[in-house]
């Protein structure tokens, strides 16, 4: 396998190395970057469950600058259709060797602007959602880690400070609930100079027409302004500041889950993006002389409550982090992982859905699932 200069690829055997690259790739996400890891099962020996010899397991992680200067060789001609087209890649080679290619992006952050009545709910229901949450602020006492217990990141400066300290992007759902029409036309025209997921605005009908006809008399586009949710959330006629966080998260999930149309109207990009599951990626570079086993689907077939990327991460006394679905499949799956957890093997296991198990389990789907079972044990 020929990588480029610079590409980590250290035949990595166990897990202490193993989580070095992926503290390697939780760094390229948190500067907002793409990636790809590797997976190469040596040799073709990863067996069924009850079939399982010890493998060489090695992650190549290929960072997006390495991939733009891509030059031919097949494997990273694939990483870089995984990294453009967001879909996971899972084959086996001529010499039996099984490579699983996953790309990896950045994790969608919520960015409020403003730390009134609103933003608390909101930046709970957010980090409950899966979203990375920031908060900004000029006000001590609405811009603090006691207010905001969720929030990853709390700015406590200047509305035009705080903009200049955001990295706003294709990943970035920017809602503006500041205390004043001044500070909202000051964030919205920052805003606006950067190309993002979501913008959203609180604000009465009156108070909203006049942010619109101020923003046109300074020179920006009707087409630029209309992309903006003002007033921001789903009309479910909230009234209270929790009802009004529901709303706007759920307007917030409407475009998460339809984020092609989203990115596609904000002039970010063409395509849908494949979600990864972050509390799973922060969990593996933590505790790794932990025993325990990573799951990873990398096939289905039919109706399933995952798709293929969803990962689980399972401990030896039984605690989990992330899910495949839940119900018989995830059962199943976690009896197979206790199966390899301290082993040094890999395995595939296929999960059945469609028999006579899975009606009396109460399960709806009617697919097959394969999914890549690691030892993430540090050897002895």
């Amino acid at each position: 396998m020929i990588l480029p200069s610079g590409t980590e690829n250290k035949g990595i055997r166990g897990f202490l190395m193993s989580a070095s690259v992926y503290l390697r790739l939780k760094i390229e996400l948190d500067h907002g970057r793409k990636a790809v890891m590797v997976t190469n099962v040596s040799d073709g020996r990863v067996k069924e469950v009850d079939q399982m010899k010890k493998v060489g397991v090695e992650k190549t992680l290929i960072t997006e600058d390495q991939l733009s200067k891509c030059q031919g060789e097949p494997l990273l001609a694939k990483a870089l259709h995984a990294m453009e087209t967001s879909s996971l890649q899972f084959f086996q080679e001529e010499d039996g060797t099984f490579l699983l290619i996953e790309p990896y992006e950045p994790m969608p952050k919520m960015i409020l602007l403003g730390g009134g009545a609103i933003a608390v709910p909101l930046a709970e229901l957010g980090a409950k959602v899966g979203l990375s949450v920031t908060v900004a602020d000029d006000r001590p006492n609405y811009a603090n880690k006691d207010r905001f217990p969720q929030a990853e990141t709390i700015i406590c400066d200047e509305f035009s400070s705080c903009l200049a300290q955001l990295i706003l992007n294709e990943y970035s759902f920017v809602v503006i609930v500041t205390r004043e029409h001044k500070h909202d036309l000051e964030c919205l025209r920052m805003v606006l100079n950067n190309k993002t997921a979501y913008t959203g605005m609180v604000g009465s009908k009156v108070s909203l027409s006049r942010v619109k006809e101020q923003l046109l008399q300074e020179g920006f586009s009707k087409e630029r302004i209309h992309k903006i949710h003002m007033p921001v959330g789903l009309d479910i006629g909230a009234a209270t500041p929790d009802e009004i966080a529901v709303s706007i998260i759920a307007q917030i999930i409407q475009y998460r889950r339809f984020l092609k149309k989203a990115l596609i109207l904000n002039g970010a990009c063409d395509r849908v993006r494949n979600e990864v599951d972050h509390l799973v990626l922060n969990a593996l570079c933590e505790d790794p002389e932990e025993p325990r086993a990573l799951a990873t689907v990398v096939e289905t077939w039919g109706s399933v409550p995952r798709k293929a990327g969803a990962k689980m991460l399972i401990w030896s006394y039984g605690m989990t982090v992330g899910s495949i679905g839940g119900g018989y499949a995830e059962g199943e799956l976690i009896n197979a992982a206790w199966q390899i957890i301290g082993t040094g093997c890999s395995a595939l296991h296929e999960i059945d859905l469609t028999g006579q198990t899975d009606e009396e389990e109460g399960m709806v789907c009617g697919g097959r699932m394969k999914v890549l079972i690691e030892d993430c044990s540090v050897p002895k």
